[in-house]
């Protein structure tokens, strides 16, 4: 299959409505929730169109958007409306859609440069099977059938320390989240007037100024703090993940945004980790499009993109909602256990061949390491540790050509997973002083794209932390132990020697690197 009848084959993935539930909340399981819900179903087929062929980065035309509904959908109606980054193209359309409309800005030795990337690109997938960062339902089934029909041995038996199930409360499918009272903390008006009070306190104190400082004993919350850490024991040994809800962004300077930021995570977990190599402790996901120029290739936190299920590097994962997009950008979200129990009982062999020490991750620098994708963790099972970028490589992070290429087993596997995981998802419309909280070894998450408005409030902005509770974390991966030392190594992790951005950092080297991005 060429490289072009490979993207076709892409913009034609399937689509379900499925279940919801408010219009603040979507959860969906796409065959249960539309069963549940048929009056939300469209009269439109299953494979969606948009202008030009080209189906936009929002996992339109793709089960992981299953549960949105149409309110919370871009249907593609209005082209206008279209960002370059929404669209599923491979980086060669994108490249001379831009230079053809004269958008890019780009200099002739900018141009040179993409024509050169597109080479590089052909030539990392040469040798390797047909398969993308954003995921491909038509290319996944094709596989499955291929490979069924070749009648290979497949193992009936999981690896050892593999259970046949998991049983605890982390096994979840989105449908069945009916309020979102079970899994958001509300804040009161009183906790608010603690917050505040406790921000003051931390202000006119000799740390005032230094942010690796707000913690418990220099924030002190003595109602909302015990909710908090009940909330930590739900995210480390429960389903995995909560909301806190009740802040107003609007009502505080950014510094005061991030100091509140940090005082109520505190109470989740203490341990504060880097997130590159420039000692990042507090990361902007936001699209820089309009603050850096010739930003084509801009990585996904740095874009409006759409971003497949993927686990970040360590332990609990924050995400400050500071404003909200026009449209789309909902945070999707699966249980691995679900993910983990679906394919065990049906595929043991794929089970077994996440968990081999074969996968090859590009590290961008011409150099790889293998590892599993699914690890044994003592006392809470397995659970799933990786992101495709580095696997498969991305319109943006281009696969390195000399490093080994996958297998058609390992892409089925890696497919079967999103998929599954998309089956089981339950997708998140956050407001805006929303907190969200995911457990990073229990719970896979990802985006669908987002268009943002001219208004600051409509411009998509989140603050992202890497935490650990030491008490409560599960056991790090051995293979991952060297990334887990880099972001919370010993007298690092409370970020005194860490840089603290405030605002958003328009680096154009930084936002365009794929050596440091996850998903």
């Amino acid at each position: 299959m060429s490289e072009r009848d490979a993207i076709k084959d892409q913009r034609a993935s399937q689509s379900t409505r499925g279940h919801s539930l408010t219009s603040e909340m979507i959860a969906s399981n796409n065959s249960q929730a539309s069963q549940q819900n048929p009056q939300r179903r469209s009269n439109k087929p299953d494979t969606t169109t948009f202008k030009d062929e080209n189906v936009r980065r929002g996992f339109q035309g793709h089960p992981v958007m299953a549960g949105v509904p149409s309110a919370h959908r871009m249907d593609g109606d209005n082209p206008q409306e279209q960002s370059d980054m929404f669209r599923m193209t491979s980086l060669e359309d994108r490249m001379n859609d831009r230079n053809s409309q004269g958008r890019s800005g780009m200099s002739g030795s900018a141009s040179s440069d993409n024509q050169t990337a597109i080479q590089n690109s052909r030539a990392a997938m040469r040798d390797g099977p047909n398969i993308e960062w954003i995921p491909s339902q038509g290319t996944y089934e094709a596989r499955v059938r291929d490979l069924a029909a070749q009648g290979l041995p497949r193992s009936k038996d999981l690896p050892a320390d593999f259970p046949k199930r998991i049983t605890s409360a982390r096994a979840w499918t989105g449908c069945e989240f009916t309020k979102e009272t079970s899994f958001v903390l509300q804040i009161s008006a009183e906790e608010v007037r603690e917050i505040e009070k406790a921000l003051k306190s931390f202000k006119d104190s000799q740390s005032g100024k230094d942010l690796a400082t707000v913690i418990k004993h220099t924030f002190p919350l003595p109602l909302l703090g015990k909710k908090l850490q009940e909330m930590s024991k739900t995210i480390h040994s429960g389903r995995g993940f909560a909301v806190i809800r009740g802040l107003n962004p609007e009502k505080y300077s950014r510094i005061d945004n991030v100091i509140i930021y940090l005082g109520l995570t505190s109470y989740i977990a203490e341990i504060r980790g880097r997130q590159d190599s420039t000692s990042s402790m507090l990361l902007h996901v936001k699209d820089m499009s309009d603050s850096v120029q010739n930003a084509d290739m801009r990585q996904s936190p740095y874009a409006n993109c759409a971003q497949p299920f993927h686990n970040d590097i360590g332990n609990v994962l924050a995400m400050y909602v500071l404003n909200t997009p026009k449209e789309g950008g909902e945070s999707l979200l699966a249980s691995g256990a679900a993910v983990y129990n679906e394919i065990a009982a049906t595929r043991p062999d794929v089970i077994k061949l996440l968990a081999e020490d074969s996968w090859v991750f590009d590290k961008h620098d011409g150099s790889y390491q293998t590892r599993p994708l699914l690890f044994p963790f003592r006392n809470h099972g397995p659970g799933f540790c990786y992101s495709r970028r580095p696997i498969t490589g991305s319109p943006t992070s281009l696969r390195t050509a000399s490093i080994p290429r996958m297998t058609e087993s390992q892409a089925e596997a890696l497919d079967m997973v999103h998929f599954t995981a998309a089956k089981h998802q339950l997708a998140l419309r956050l407001r805006e002083g929303d907190i969200q909280l995911i457990n990073n070894l229990a719970v896979m998450h990802g985006r669908n794209g987002f268009a943002n408005g001219p208004a600051e409030h409509q411009q998509r902005h989140l603050l992202r932390l890497w935490l650990r509770n030491e008490e409560l974390a599960w056991e790090t991966p051995g293979p991952m132990k060297g990334e887990w030392e880099m972001a919370y190594g010993t007298g690092k992790g409370q970020g005194k020697e860490g840089r603290w951005d405030t605002e958003p950092v328009c680096d154009r080297e930084r936002i365009l690197s794929c050596k440091e991005v996850c998903a």
